[in-house]
């Protein structure tokens, strides 16, 4: 029985390092981030993981979740030994941050918690030298502005819905709400596209509304798409919030239409 346990555990031994050797990526070199010195890595991840680099070498190492993938790892050069590495998240909608610098030959590690189901897309930099010196008080910079229009929008919003008049633009402010989303999201992508779909099923109900229909069913494709948005896009904390309020507002529309004034053909 104890041998028995033995080869059972080797071969546990062995599978993992097998696992750990399938997870590895080595750079592409010579495209660093802006120009500068440093790398740029896209990892997918559904649960928690660590991601160890040395040099130009990532490996993954998953602590929990399904397996995680490395879908981008370019670098302008390999990290230098005892580099001074600046960490920048740049996507993603969990936690992710730089827990070892790196130095004295040890491994550079980035750990990544992924909170939702599904895989979750995370995008970092690392960064070393003056030129990233540079790119970094840029990025700050360019953060900041973003954070404050981020904030003025945000305010607005909220002003919006103080008193009761708000009612009779429900449908507008939706539509804003989703533009907003819109300008920020990457074309062509799955995310661009539901936001779409959400724009042209709000035309069609507003269309309708404006020759004195309502039509329940087309409130409920807004509804689904809008929710379908919430779910799956890559949205920022404000974003989601405001399209998550948006979402309960026009329920509240459903069940409640006569106090906004809409009427039901059918009635």
């Amino acid at each position: 029985m104890q041998k028995h346990y033995l080869i059972a555990i080797a071969a546990a031994a062995a599978m993992g390092t097998s696992s750990a050797q399938d997870m590895q990526r080595r750079a592409v070199l010579g495209h660093g981030p802006g120009g500068g010195e440093g790398c740029t890595l896209t990892v997918m991840v559904d649960g928690i993981t660590d991601v160890e680099i040395r040099g130009d070498n990532a490996t993954l190492r998953d602590i929990s979740g399904r397996p995680s993938q490395i879908r981008e790892f370019e670098c302008s050069r390999p990290i230098p030994p005892n580099a001074t590495v600046r960490f920048t998240a740049e996507s993603g909608r969990g936690r992710q941050e730089m827990v070892h610098q790196g130095s004295e030959g040890g491994a550079l590690v980035v750990h990544i918690e992924d909170p939702e189901s599904g895989v979750g897309e995370y995008r970092f930099r690392l960064t070393w030298g003056d030129m990233g010196e540079r790119r970094e008080q840029g990025v700050m910079d360019r953060d900041r502005d973003a954070g404050s229009r981020e904030g003025d929008y945000v305010q607005e919003r909220e002003r919006f819905f103080q008193g009761e008049a708000w009612r009779r633009s429900l449908f507008q402010r939706v539509r804003e709400d989703v533009e907003h989303v819109e300008r920020s999201a990457i074309p062509f992508t799955g995310d661009r596209a539901r936001l779409s779909r959400t724009i042209t099923e709000l035309n069609e109900l507003q269309g309708k509304l404006s020759e004195g229909r309502y039509d329940e069913r087309q409130l409920d494709d807004v509804i689904g798409a809008l929710h379908t948005v919430v779910e799956e896009n890559r949205l920022t904390g404000p974003d989601r919030d405001a399209l998550s309020d948006d979402m309960r507002r026009l329920r509240e529309f459903r069940e409640r239409r006569d106090e906004y004034g809409a009427r039901n053909p059918h009635n």
